[in-house]
């Protein structure tokens, strides 16, 4: 029998490690920038081009190559950063691997201009495909220019699954702004479709923060700084009532590298614990410096991940720092004994006997005498005639409302703890979550009304204004003419500022710029390649926040236009996201019950 074991080619090796370390575009951009960084780069410009489809260049002036490191750069597990394993547990560089550049020579056409400061000439190379076409010197400034173009256009599979460029954009911008965050003192650029998106000069780590998220967002910073023997943290932490629904401005980064952490966010979320409005998370922005003996950064390829030696110490360290600057701030309770007109507790004299407090007692007093008695066994008896009077009447209460007569037309309903509507239906009781049902029917309005093209609309008297980022922007402009077609008017003023001038007439929300804003921080995430799934993203979105609460008491001819509408469209049993609006407890279920 023959052999049936085999090496793999380099060229489909790298393919699959690519799957791994570059996933789509913003991929690039972090892998580059990271390697940029490394070069000991003070400049770095980021030129894109269709949402990294076509071009993703990045340019430094960092410390370049020679002809021979710029060639075997693209080989596998090449590094400049490690030379023994032992290297794993003090890595300060934010690459390491020597994946990279393999990878993304695997699935892209790579250009590739550098040269070293002391070098008079540069080399130029040319991959494609994991295969070298050319090496040739060049005349160049000094640094590297790496230009990555049509990436996966070998992987025709790997291509067709990329979103739409505003998400594929969106993910972009999230990589850079890691990057601007963890090195303020670098001067940065981002051009898009040759549009300048972001230039950042070096700065102070505040400013920086500024300069990306809006100067509004300065009124919500909260200072922290903390340092123990395991770890020194510093940042800020947001204010409980700038807490959005979404996430987005939540950033922990360790030795000015990035890094996603699920416990520590925990950490974070329970020191706002009774103080944030519900389903909201805060924004925080967490620096860590710790030993590189006591974290592993070597257990994801992309890196975002790592694994501290005693995290548990490290949660509560968090915790503690992120509690106590909200108690300076009056954002949770604190005990504070130096303040002005804290309670005082009276000191003994020196001099003076202290003595136990007296009480007065009568040792005459005896319970069970007829005159102490307060209540007589008659007056016992007409209490328990009231109550039994009183339940009485609930129970009477509760058979008349189950046993109403209904309307022309109508079933018997009621509704159930402020969330659910119940009424009978031939096979048993059907129960209607509220919210639900309502969100359900205005996603198909909705819907209606963007194919419509056109919606009544409400003036605003003082227009909303939002400040947004590139990402931001970059859904508005992918969804703008279907939002208006709602029947808002979205004015651009400019200075990455836009104002809500109008509104859809009857539309209840209580607070249309907080939905905006938080659409446009995590809608672009669920947008793809088909307008209609792009449209159906932004209805669910606006029912979501339009629809009636849980905790809502609805009168009974509410309650019946509310079903009724709900069983006049297509597909009334969930909702957008595919979520149960209602389920019917039969009668053998409720039969079962008291067998």
């Amino acid at each position: 029998m023959p052999d049936i074991i085999k090496l793999l080619p380099d060229s489909v090796a790298n393919q699959i490690a690519a799957g791994e370390v570059i996933q789509r575009p913003a991929s690039l951009v972090k892998e580059l920038m990271e390697n940029a960084i490394d070069s000991g780069a003070r400049a770095i410009s980021l030129n894109i081009k269709d949402a990294g489809r076509t071009l993703v260049q990045v340019i430094d002036d960092g410390c370049g190559m020679s002809a021979r490191d710029a060639a075997l750069a693209f080989e596998r597990h090449s590094t400049s950063k490690i030379s023994q394993a032992q290297d794993l547990f003090s890595i300060r560089t934010l690459g390491f691997r020597g994946e990279a550049l393999a990878s993304i020579a695997a699935v892209s056409e790579v250009n590739l201009k550098t040269r070293k400061h002391e070098d008079e000439l540069g080399s130029a190379i040319v991959i494609k495909a994991s295969r070298q076409e050319s090496l040739d010197p060049v005349s160049c400034p000094p640094g590297s220019n790496f230009m990555v173009k049509n990436l996966f256009y070998n992987v025709p599979a790997r291509r067709k699954f990329l979103k739409t460029d505003a998400t594929e954009f969106r993910h972009i911008v999230t990589e850079f702004h890691r990057i601007a965050l963890a090195h303020p003192d670098l001067e940065l650029s981002l051009v898009h479709n040759d549009s300048e998106i972001y230039k950042l000069p070096s700065q102070q780590q505040k400013q920086r923060l500024l300069n990306i998220f809006g100067k509004n967002i300065n009124q919500v910073l909260i200072p922290i700084h903390a340092e123990t023997s395991i770890i020194r943290i510093h940042g800020f932490t947001g204010k409980p009532e700038a807490a959005r629904k979404t996430f987005g401005e939540q950033f922990f980064f360790v030795n000015r590298r990035f890094m996603r952490h699920p416990y520590l966010h925990k950490a974070v979320m329970e020191a706002y614990q009774h103080v944030l409005p519900p389903d909201t998370v805060p924004s925080y922005f967490l620096y860590l410096e710790a030993d590189t003996g006591s974290l592993d950064i070597n257990i994801h390829p992309t890196k975002t991940e790592i694994k501290f030696e005693d995290e548990l110490s490290i949660y509560r360290i968090i915790h503690a720092s992120v509690r106590e600057a909200l108690g300076k701030h009056s954002m949770v309770p604190s005990l504070d004994f130096d303040i002005e007109g804290a309670i005082q507790i009276p000191l003994p004299k020196k001099d003076g006997d202290v003595s136990p407090p007296r009480e007065n007692i009568n040792p005459d007093f005896n319970p069970f005498e007829q005159d102490n008695k307060r209540v007589s066994g008659s007056e016992w008896n007409s209490l328990y005639a009231d109550l039994a009077r009183a339940d009485d009447m609930i129970s009477d209460s509760i058979q008349k409302k189950l046993l109403e007569e209904p309307g022309p037309g109508s079933a018997r309903i009621m509704q159930f703890r402020n969330r659910y509507i119940l009424l009978p239906v031939k096979s048993g009781i059907m129960i209607v979550d509220q919210k639900r049902a309502h969100e359900k029917i205005l996603y198909e309005q909705f819907i209606d009304l963007m194919e419509q093209q056109g919606r009544p609309v409400q003036k605003e008297l003082y227009p909303l204004t939002l400040e947004l980022n590139a990402a931001e922007r970059a859904v508005l402009n992918e969804l703008f003419d279907d939002i208006c077609s709602l029947g808002f008017d979205i004015h651009d003023p400019g200075d990455n500022m836009v104002e809500i001038r109008a509104m859809p007439e009857g539309l209840e929300i209580s607070d249309v710029k907080e939905w905006l804003e938080d659409f446009l921080k995590d809608g672009g995430e669920s947008l793809s390649d088909v307008k209609s799934e792009a449209r159906s993203s932004l209805a669910a979105s606006l029912a979501g926040a339009a629809a009636i609460g849980y905790g809502k008491s609805l009168q009974t001819e509410e309650m019946r236009e509310l079903t009724d509408l709900l069983f006049a469209i297509n597909e009334p049993g969930t909702t957008a996201e595919g979520k149960a609006v209602f389920k019917i407890l039969t009668t053998e279920d409720i039969d079962k019950l008291f067998s």
